[in-house]
């Protein structure tokens, strides 16, 4: 994968882009556009991680939604899950708050560019095979999940409902800190990429 957006800039003036439309910059106007995307994706990690955190004190479930998703990527480390899997695992949920009728999309968007295509899959597809746990109660199908049979990372995306996150609201489950999964969060959105339809 090509290397385009992998350098943090410090916070020095960068200059401005002079156009009005994008097919009348020049080559100076895209470097500028160029160091503006390297500045935001160094902020990713700190971005995501207070995201993370503004799930904390929702006081209807069980433990509040950080304490769940801390608490899925403690599951997931202490199976033996790979650094990525586990930062999936972290982040599962964080797009909760933006997109409650389709989190799994949203977080899984985010991350796209740093995951695997098979973790992306498990990701955006995470709730509705949660509900395998739960829909009778609510008058909708638990076997939802089965129209996916044939995609290659159901059996993934089964394990990661199965043993780490519908069992993750258990109030006396000893999690890791968060600050545990800091550290694996920044090396995983650190990782080179390309801007999409250049890989």
């Amino acid at each position: 994968m090509a290397a385009l957006y992998n350098s943090p800039m410090p916070d020095a003036p960068i200059g401005k882009m002079h156009f009005d439309r994008l097919d009348h910059g020049t080559d100076a106007d895209f470097q500028v556009m160029r160091q503006v995307h390297e500045r935001n994706l160094a902020k990713l990690p700190d971005l995501l991680l207070s995201m993370l955190s503004s799930l904390k004190g929702d006081a209807a479930y069980p433990v509040d939604r950080l304490e769940h998703s801390v608490q899925t990527a403690t599951r997931a480390m202490r199976d033996g899950a790979d650094e990525e899997l586990i930062v999936c695992a972290l982040f599962h949920d964080v797009g909760e708050t933006l997109g409650p009728l389709n989190h799994g999309q949203v977080g899984a968007a985010l991350l796209r560019p740093f995951i695997s295509e098979g973790n992306y899959w498990v990701l955006a597809y995470h709730a509705i095979f949660q509900t395998y746990f739960y829909a009778q109660h609510l008058g909708l199908d638990p076997n939802a999940r089965d129209q996916y049979k044939d995609n290659p990372s159901y059996q993934a995306c089964v394990d990661f409902t199965t043993n780490w996150d519908e069992v993750s609201f258990d109030a006396h489950y000893p999690s890791e800190p968060l600050s545990t999964f800091e550290p694996m969060a920044r090396r995983v959105l650190s990782r080179p990429w390309s801007p999409p339809g250049t890989t």
